[in-house]
This record gives structure tokens, C-alpha cells and sequence, in this order.
């Protein structure tokens, strides 16, 4: 019987992973250079590069998680990856991509994307990483489930502390100009569905 118990105890905990686990939030610890080519990207699309107004953590029913999904995997279907090089000519150019675009690119079609679902700036952030000795970039999704990723390379949407990368810095709530270096996961208070 002990046996059957433990047998159906961790069956349960990879049936629902994220439902198990608490998620985590970014802790940032004060305030971080924002990547060179950020700043003339906000010159040309300033309602992109806003973190004002709105909820700063998105309280993640069932129907948003599927919206999540939904856009991280037809934004990566939907581009090709190419370097800002071989795309644009330059070493690193921000933009919305049509066709053909690098990391920061997809990031910010799928913040373009939840914008225009009604998701609140303010929850969304852009946000660089270190990955394999490159830089990455990747958007952070504040929701009661800790702080989520959606990235170019995977269509799984992960709390940020069980990704590959180490992060470096990301947006400002509220301030989407200025950018805050990033700390250490900090555990969620509750991961119940609408808190």
C-alpha cells in the first residue's frame, strides 16, 4: 500500500507541473544599462517600449494561459530566425520583424501581439539574458504563476527560473526607458488561479 501511495503521490507531481510548482518572481536589484540599439527602437515605436498603466501582475485563469500559448507559438512559427546582420544590415537593430527576425524581434511581436489582446503593458517587459556566452532576449510575462517566459527558441512557456539563461537585466515596471538588473528568484506567495 506504501508503495501504491508514493507510486501515485509522484505521478501526480508530473501531471500538472505547473499547477504542483510555486512559481518564482525576478527580484531586481537597481538599475541596469539598457541594450545600445533599445533606444532609437523607442524612438521609432514609443507605445512598444511603454510598461505604464494596467495591472503589474496579470492574475493567470485558464482562458489567459491559452492566449500565452496561443501567441508564443504563432510568433515562433510565423518568423524565421535571422541575424540583425544578415536581416537589417547591422549588428543589432530592435524592430518589429514581418518575416525574418533575432530574439529581441520575436519578443517584441508577442509584447505587439498581447497589447493588442488587451494584456497591460505594465506586465510586460523585455528582458536580456546570457545563454551559451551570447546575449538573449526573451519577454517577461508578471503573472500570479511567477514570472514567465516566452522565447523564440522553445514554444514551452516557463517560470524564468527554470530556463537555461542567466539573466542580466529587464524593463521597468512602469517605466519602460529605464531597465533593472536582475537578482534571484523569489518564490510567489500563492499560485491559486485568479489571487
Amino acid at each position: 500500500m506504501k508503495r501504491y501511495a508514493a507510486l501515485a503521490a509522484l505521478a501526480a507531481t508530473f501531471a500538472s507541473p505547473l499547477a504542483a510548482q510555486a512559481g518564482t518572481t525576478m527580484e531586481t536589484r537597481g538599475n541596469a544599462f539598457a541594450p545600445p540599439a533599445f533606444a532609437s527602437f523607442c524612438g521609432r515605436e514609443p507605445g512598444l517600449c511603454s510598461t505604464s498603466g494596467g495591472r503589474k501582475i496579470v492574475s493567470l485563469r485558464p482562458k489567459l494561459s491559452a492566449e500565452l500559448q496561443q501567441v508564443n507559438r504563432a510568433v515562433n512559427s510565423r518568423i524565421k530566425e535571422r541575424s540583425d546582420l544578415v536581416n537589417v544590415g547591422k549588428d543589432d537593430d530592435w524592430r518589429v520583424p514581418v518575416a525574418y527576425g533575432d530574439c529581441e524581434d520575436f519578443a517584441i511581436l508577442k509584447k505587439r501581439e498581447l497589447l493588442r489582446r488587451g494584456w497591460p503593458a505594465s506586465a510586460l517587459l523585455l528582458t536580456v539574458a546570457r545563454y551559451r556566452g551570447a546575449g538573449h532576449t526573451v519577454l517577461t510575462v508578471r503573472t500570479s504563476s511567477g514570472d514567465l517566459i516566452l522565447d523564440n527558441m522553445t514554444s514551452s512557456i516557463r517560470d524564468w527560473s527554470s530556463t537555461p539563461y542567466n539573466y542580466f537585466a529587464r524593463q521597468a515596471q512602469g517605466n519602460g526607458h529605464r531597465w533593472e538588473r536582475i537578482g534571484n528568484a523569489r518564490p510567489i506567495e500563492s499560485t491559486a488561479v485568479g489571487n
